[in-house]
C-alpha cells in the first residue's frame, strides 16, 4: 500500500466533531477531569457563553457528554462528563493523528 493511499485512508479515521478549536478543547479538559463545571470550561477556553453552550450542545447531541444540572445554594450549576462513547470516539480521533504523525506507522 502506498504512502499516499495509507494516509487518505487514515484521513477517513478523523472525527469531524472534534475538528473544531473549541470542542476538541472541551474534551481534551474533560478527558483528564472526572465532572468539570460550565464557568470553568468556559475560563479555560476563553469563549462566551454562548458559544460554549453551542459546542457543550453539540457534544451531548451525540452522546459524547453526560450533563449534571444541581443547585449549590441557591445558584443552579451545570457540569459535564465525558462519556464512554466520547472517550472511545475521542481515542480514536488521537489515534488517528498519532498515525498521521507517525507517518502512517502502527
Amino acid at each position: 500500500m502506498s504512502n499516499l493511499f495509507l494516509m487518505k485512508h487514515i484521513l477517513t479515521q478523523f472525527n469531524k466533531t472534534f475538528e473544531n478549536r473549541v470542542r476538541l478543547g472541551i474534551m481534551s479538559v474533560l478527558m483528564v477531569n472526572d465532572w468539570v463545571e460550565f464557568n470553568r470550561l468556559k475560563e479555560i477556553l476563553e469563549v462566551s457563553d454562548g458559544n460554549l453552550a453551542s459546542h457543550l450542545r453539540n457534544l451531548e447531541d451525540k452522546k459524547y457528554l453526560e450533563v449534571k444540572k444541581e443547585f449549590i445554594g441557591r445558584k443552579p450549576q451545570t457540569s459535564y462528563a465525558v462519556t464512554s462513547a466520547g472517550k472511545t470516539a475521542f481515542n480514536e480521533h488521537l489515534n488517528a493523528l498519532e498515525k498521521i504523525l507517525r507517518g502512517g506507522k502502527d
